[in-house]
């Protein structure tokens, strides 16, 4: 199984980068996972989407409405893909388990059931 190392600290992750165990998630773990994803500094901001991003999926074991989100956390409407590029990367950065098919194609198109 990879490891990323990221200041003195090994973090297990599957073969595409997704965090193995959710719960050995905190701010270093979501900077080495942005790093991994070619993000050099997680922001305030992005910090704060991935922590209600976390939040939510811990509550309701799924991925919120994009726009919930940003609503949420009182960023701009598109803030996630402004932030992330794609919503997928905010999906790992916080250390979400893996994404099926569909999840990926709901979030490709901007929306997710919730």
């Amino acid at each position: 199984m990879p490891v990323i190392e990221y200041s003195g600290t090994k973090i297990m992750v599957d073969d595409e980068g997704y965090l193995v165990d959710f719960d050995a998630w905190n701010e270093n773990t979501a900077r080495a996972l942005a790093k991994d994803e070619g993000l050099d500094a997680l922001t305030a901001e992005q910090m704060e989407i991935i922590k209600f991003v976390r939040e939510y999926y811990r509550k309701f074991n799924f991925f919120p409405i994009l726009n919930a989100v940003c609503k949420n956390v009182h960023q701009p409407k598109n803030c996630i893909n402004e932030k992330f590029i794609h919503p997928v990367k905010a999906w790992k950065i916080a250390g979400l388990p893996k994404p099926d098919e569909l999840v990926v194609n709901l979030l490709d198109y901007g929306q997710s059931p919730g």
